[in-house]
């Protein structure tokens, strides 16, 4: 008698994987290192308590491919700190996971060789010793929270999350968001709409149960506390803009009446800059007149920059890649980005105090 096979119909293969805490054993964040990650949460946390009166500026790659690249950029941006932090505190992206719409690269802890490989273990181990010498810097960092395992295994180096625009709707993501140790930011929705991360906020902040995993790697009921600090970061969407005065005055309106945060980031990519990085730097210019004229509400920014401008295509002959370029959405150079983020500085250092 032959035996029906009814699981595992479309499985090629499982493979073993190490453990959030084998992984943390083996890189572990401790002494002076925890201390700046804890601090640098703490500052972000007050700042969105108007206890600080800086904005912070989530700005970097894309996505990580290069780690020499996102070293040099990390040098780069703690200078930059120096002079700016008075009044805009960078927050460093470390994006290693993208959501693809089709198919394409998902990023550094998947596919860290960039050749469909997946060695997901060794993209790890990548990831997380970046955080640690980022973090060692002094530089806070952020990244996208997409898969709902891999925090487990980096997010204790995390200063802010984001939940991007094609999962915001997601239950999984929402539930998830609700255990981050950090703050974390939902983008409004692809077609430009709010309710979704609305939506999102709410049920972020409540406590849930959902499985998952524990330090040691086993499946587990996850019990979360609820995450006080979600946020709105408005990216546009369906080709139109929402950066403008009336779209963020409209956007703290639909807040306050729902009966959640009116904290709101502009994220100067995306919709808000028709995909093109070059005009970033116009949006931006017009976040900090919008301050300058009064607006209370906005707390934050983000800006997709690299060392070079523009994007390239991944070769396969990887020798070919040029150095300092995405690999994925195109960046504004690193001149562009220290003369957006000075000019920023000297227009708001004699504001944002009296906010």
């Amino acid at each position: 008698m032959s035996t029906l096979i009814t699981e595992n119909v479309n499985i090629g293969e499982y493979q073993p994987l190490i453990t959030p805490l084998e992984l943390k054993e083996r890189l572990p964040l401790h002494g002076e290192t925890a201390e700046i990650v804890d601090r640098n949460r703490r500052i972000i946390r007050d700042i969105l308590n108007r206890r600080d009166h800086r904005i912070f500026a989530v700005v970097g790659p894309c996505s990580i491919h290069d780690v020499d690249a996102a070293l040099d950029y990390a040098e780069r941006l703690k200078s930059l700190t120096a002079e700016i932090d008075d009044t805009i505190v960078p927050v460093m992206r470390v994006y290693f996971e993208k959501p693809r719409t089709s198919t394409g690269w998902k990023g550094l802890i998947n596919d860290p060789h960039m050749n469909d490989s997946f060695h997901i273990e060794e993209g790890l181990h990548i990831g997380r010793r970046l955080l640690l010498k980022l973090s060692a810097m002094g530089l806070p960092t952020s990244t996208e929270a997409l898969d709902p395992i891999s925090p487990q295994y980096l997010h204790d180096i995390i200063t802010w999350s984001a939940i991007g625009a094609r999962t915001t709707e997601s239950q999984t993501h929402r539930e998830m968001s609700s255990g981050l140790s950090s703050p974390v930011g939902f983008k409004n929705g692809t077609d430009g709409g709010l309710d979704v991360a609305i939506n999102a906020m709410k049920a972020v902040s409540s406590p849930h149960r959902f499985l998952g995993i524990d330090p040691e790697g086993k499946v587990s009921i996850v019990h979360t506390k609820g995450n006080p600090y979600a946020h709105m970061v408005l990216r546009g969407g369906n080709n139109m803009q929402n950066y403008d005065s009336v779209s963020v005055a409209q956007c703290e309106e639909k807040c306050r009446k729902a009966g959640v945060s009116t904290n709101i980031m502009i994220d100067c990519s995306h919709a808000n800059s028709n995909k093109d990085h070059n005009l970033q730097p116009l949006v931006m210019e017009n976040v900090v007149n919008q301050i300058v004229e009064g607006n209370k509400s906005i707390i934050g920014v983000m800006i997709e920059s690299n060392i070079n401008a523009g994007r390239q295509d991944i070769p396969e002959d990887l020798s070919h890649l040029q150095y300092g370029v995405s690999v994925t959405d195109a960046c504004i150079d690193w001149e562009t980005t220290e003369n957006t983020l000075r000019q920023a500085r000297l227009k708001l250092r004699d504001i944002l105090p009296g906010r």
